[in-house]
């Protein structure tokens, strides 16, 4: 809605000063926004004010990496990703016995592994198998593990020795190394996994507060923001849009679901791909960056119910409409992109049906104000 002072209640005001005070309010209407919303201040985001841009539809937390996912009406959100009571995202990962992380890309039915908490454990359930308890919090004599993450690495290199920087991506799984420790969380678990999935040598590790969480240098590049994860494979946020689903499902003949992605949280009230374009956002009291788009890899073809990879759908439709800019190549190769990675930069928490707003520089109000005050 505009803002105008009507010329009755100023009546020495013409067409020009009307224009100027509608300015002036404008301006004065944004600061008293941001200083309600505490974004006024001379932070690092400097001087923001708030448009809301969605709502929060759901809310995932996913413990045990390519496990099934648990919702959660609302949630903490740290550093490291969203947190409700015991359960943390991705915070446990199946690995080898040499370390090296198991997901749904090598093991399908991993994705047919449920989690429900009851009493500070995590408590596991599959088809055809009993329900095995597991405590949140493992005895300190269980053993450290060195666990190796196939990661997507990109590394900035020059292009020349003084030319300007660029991004070269190491394809993904293909890069090894003893990146992030875990808590092997025994026996038992280890071996009701192992059965499950009718392989051997699996084995359940526990990423622990005091580890050393993967530095996000080493996954993308020195050149974005600072942050950390455990076991994600590149940042603690993943946001995906009821709409982004919506257009795709549209292009299916056999429809997918939220799970086929694994998003953390769902955002409905907006335009298909508009999260693209989402820079910074407050949800709660929790803020956060965009990290990059989220390239999709054959985990999505994964059928969430049977556990059974089929590596064509919905891959290759997302292929055919949302590969990554030419620009851009170098990072994503020929993955598509559907939903957002964000990196949490003020922790706080957040529930569904909260408002997702974008933050906007304040210095486009003022550049409206200026534009007015020179006609």
């Amino acid at each position: 809605m505009g803002w105008s002072v009507p010329s009755g209640l100023v009546p020495w005001a013409g067409p020009r000063a009307r224009l100027v005070l509608a300015a002036l309010g404008a301006v004065a209407g944004a600061v008293m926004v941001m200083w309600a919303s505490g974004l006024g201040g001379r932070g690092r985001r400097g001087r923001r004010g708030r448009r809301q841009v969605g709502t929060v539809a759901q809310l995932w937390i996913f413990p045990i990496k390519s496990c099934k996912g648990v919702s959660v009406p609302e949630a903490q959100c740290t550093e490291l990703g969203l947190r409700s009571g015991p359960l943390r995202d991705r915070f446990w990962l199946v690995v080898k016995e040499d370390g090296h992380m198991v997901t749904a890309r090598q093991e399908p039915r991993l994705v047919l592994i449920s989690i429900t908490c009851e009493n500070d454990h995590l408590v596991l359930h599959a088809p055809g198998r009993e329900d095995l308890s597991l405590p949140s919090k493992l005895p300190a004599t269980n053993t450290v593990l060195d666990c190796r993450m196939a990661i997507l690495a990109i590394f900035v290199l020059p292009e020349s020795s003084s030319g300007p920087f660029r991004f070269i991506l190491t394809p993904m799984y293909k890069v090894f190394g003893s990146d992030i420790q875990g808590r092997d969380c025994g026996p038992e678990v280890a071996q009701w996994i192992t059965g499950f999935l009718a392989n051997d040598g699996y084995r359940l590790v526990q990423f622990e507060p005091q580890m050393l969480p993967r530095q996000s240098k080493d996954l993308i590049s020195q050149l974005v923001t600072d942050y950390q994860v455990a076991y994600p494979d590149c940042s603690p946020i993943n946001i995906l849009s009821e709409a982004s689903l919506a257009d795709l499902n549209s292009r299916l003949e056999k429809k997918v679901s939220m799970s086929n992605f694994r998003p953390n949280i769902v955002v409905t009230g907006c335009s298909a791909f508009e999260e693209d374009s989402w820079d910074e956002l407050v949800i709660g009291s929790v803020e956060m960056s965009k990290v990059m788009s989220c390239s999709r890899c054959i985990l999505t073809t994964v059928d969430p119910d049977t556990g059974i990879i089929s590596r064509k759908e919905p891959l290759e439709t997302l292929k055919s409409y949302r590969l990554c800019d030419p620009s851009e190549r170098h990072i994503h190769k020929t993955s598509p992109l559907f939903g957002m990675y964000f990196s949490v930069e003020k922790i706080g928490s957040l529930k569904v049906g909260d408002p997702v707003y974008l933050l906007v520089c304040y210095t486009h109000v003022r550049a409206f104000a200026q534009r007015a005050l020179s006609h």
